[in-house]
């Protein structure tokens, strides 16, 4: 009979206050564990990154832009401040000096002092021919400068956009990787069932367990490398290396572009960034070749000013203010020199000019190696990505039969003539050949991004096709 009301016995009121009492400390007792109990632990938030984003975060951030940004920013003021060549040199002296001995007065100084003070200003200058062509060769360094910054600047937007799509076909290798665990795992326990039901032999049991137990190595092996290439990825980035990302705009299939390799190779030889800042350097060899010789070969002009007082008194008893206590003197000079060592070919100067020469001739050989270089280079690359090609249009026919291997699989076993098992492996099996079709997509992507920065082309002009 269930109690609806009434009275409440005199037991279970005394017992109510002992039973909240009791509550309250166990609540009491629990509390401090429970407040030292720590959360799961968070990790960095998730960095959401698209190609174009990736690279405006390094271009802001990446430390090695940095340092090629400041040597730009030198030169830069070098470049503006070359005329301070022509600023004369100017020098101040002044000085007291005390004789050991007063000197004897005589009619010129009836009172000579024993204490002396003097001071003088000088100002000089040298104008030679090769000062004009330094203040060239400065503007010339500052235009290899720029050259250079913008070469790092597309070199790590090439290596940006390629460690972006490795990661993104690295970690769909690890998701496939997984899966085929869990397959393994799945085919292991049916062997198990069948082995104790007597159906299989122990050796099916064990070939199913060896199966599964490779495949960690693997997938521990690829983790591996995905930490550290996004470590490395999050560096290049200015970011924490832990950085956790989240990958969008992933490409799903990229169109075959039509490839001329003689226009290749013309445009190559005249836009990539390394020749043009070997031509810009064989420039700046010659300005400086240049201002070694004149230099070495043109007269110099010598132009100097200079100006002294002495005080004739004593400085410690006789004012300063007055100019009858001062004697001035002074001089303005002007000169012409040449350099008659230069003239001897054996000469130091001489030689530095010939060793100028010699590095002109240096620089020159070695953008020659560099265009035929490039033309190898773009050449290979061209049939790289004709192979990668033909791989893919193969990979997209084994796609196609593993799709419809799949499709089948799944009929039967809606029809009751296969078991799950089969439809899992054939499910996975098309995610392998769907990742071999998007790994030989990444393949020509990367191929078209190697192809634009060696064509000195903006970036997606080829991949974005």
């Amino acid at each position: 009979m269930m109690y609806t009301g009434g009275a409440r016995s005199p037991k279970r009121m005394c017992l109510q206050p002992v039973l909240v009492f009791l509550a309250l400390a166990i609540q009491v007792l629990s509390g401090p564990a429970a407040f030292c109990q720590e959360g799961p632990e968070e990790g960095p938030p998730v960095q959401r990154l698209s190609p174009d984003g990736a690279v405006d975060l390094a271009i802001k951030n990446n430390l090695s832009l940095e340092s090629a940004r400041v040597d730009t920013s030198t030169k830069r003021r070098n470049s503006l401040m070359s005329w301070n060549q022509f600023i004369p040199g100017a020098s101040a002296a002044g000085g007291m000096s005390r004789d050991n001995k007063k000197a004897e007065a005589s009619i010129l100084a009836p009172d000579p002092p024993q204490w002396h003070m003097s001071g003088s200003i000088s100002l000089s200058l040298d104008i030679n021919a090769a000062k004009f062509e330094n203040i060239r060769s400065l503007k010339l360094d500052y235009q290899a400068g720029l050259i250079s910054f913008e070469k790092a600047k597309i070199q790590l937007e090439r290596d940006i956009r390629k460690y972006y799509y490795q990661l993104l076909l690295l970690q769909e290798e690890i998701d496939i990787l997984r899966d085929s665990l869990a397959t393994a795992q799945r085919q292991v326990e049916m062997s198990q069932a069948n082995y104790r039901a007597g159906l299989v032999p122990e050796l099916t049991l064990l070939q199913a367990r060896v199966s599964m137990e490779n495949l960690k190595p693997a997938i521990d092996e690829k983790e591996n490398s995905l930490r550290g290439l996004t470590a490395q990825f999050a560096m290049n980035l200015g970011l924490p290396y832990d950085t956790r990302f989240e990958f969008i705009d992933a490409p799903e299939q990229i169109g075959f572009v039509s490839l001329d390799i003689k226009e290749l190779i013309s445009r190559a030889a005249s836009e990539k960034p390394e020749i043009q800042e070997l031509r810009q350097r064989m420039l700046v060899l010659d300005s400086r070749r240049r201002a070694a010789i004149l230099s070495t070969y043109t007269p110099s002009l010598s132009m100097g000013w200079n100006t002294s007082a002495a005080f004739q008194r004593d400085p410690w008893e006789d004012s300063w203010a007055s100019s009858n206590n001062w004697s001035h003197s002074g001089a303005l000079s002007l000169g012409l020199s040449f350099k008659l060592d230069s003239l001897i070919p054996f000469s130091i100067t001489a030689q530095g000019v010939k060793d100028l020469t010699d590095q002109q001739r240096i620089a020159a050989i070695g953008l020659a190696q560099a265009v035929q270089g490039t033309e190898v280079e773009i050449y290979n690359t061209v049939l790289s990505l004709e192979k990668t090609q033909v791989t893919l249009e193969a990979q997209k026919l084994t796609e196609d039969l593993a799709e419809r291997t799949y499709n089948l699989t799944e009929e039967a076993y809606r029809a009751g003539l296969r078991e799950f098992l089969e439809v899992q492996n054939a499910e996975l099996e098309l995610r392998k050949a769907r990742l071999g079709v998007q790994a030989q997509n990444f393949n020509y992507l990367m191929g078209l991004i190697d192809l634009e920065y060696a064509t000195g082309v903006p970036f997606g002009t080829l991949s974005a096709k």
